[in-house]
């Protein structure tokens, strides 16, 4: 089980990605596209052409998570558009990406910030 935390890092791959790719290919992305350590931990993001299919990729330490969601209506409405290869998510808006949301619409707490337990 996948259980995403405040600390981690969150990467969203701004081009699109062949599906057909599997781990071993999607972790080539990781280190050859984005320049990154597929094993250090972080949550890749990555969409197919047609916007309707994510994929996530992460390393556990014992092996790699690949989960995969795809929408029977419709696309993925957002996705990130930069100079940059990846762009960084907060856990929050991760929930709100695979709720097919807008994660920039989304409102959360600061990472920094306490919550006191009004009753």
């Amino acid at each position: 089980m996948i259980q995403v935390t405040p600390q981690m890092r969150i990467l969203v791959a701004i081009e699109p990605v062949d599906f057909r790719k599997g781990i071993d290919g999607l972790a080539r992305v990781c280190k050859a596209e984005l320049s990154d350590d597929p094993f250090s931990g972080c949550v890749f993001v990555f969409r197919n052409r047609r916007a309707n299919a994510i994929r996530a990729l992460v390393y556990d330490g014992q092996g790699f998570w690949l989960c995969h969601k795809r929408l029977s209506k419709g696309r993925f409405p957002f996705w990130p558009s930069s100079a940059t290869s990846a762009k960084a998510l907060e856990a929050h808006e991760l929930q709100v990406l695979f709720s097919a949301g807008n994660p920039d619409d989304a409102t959360g707490l600061p990472p920094w910030k306490r919550v006191s337990n009004v009753c």
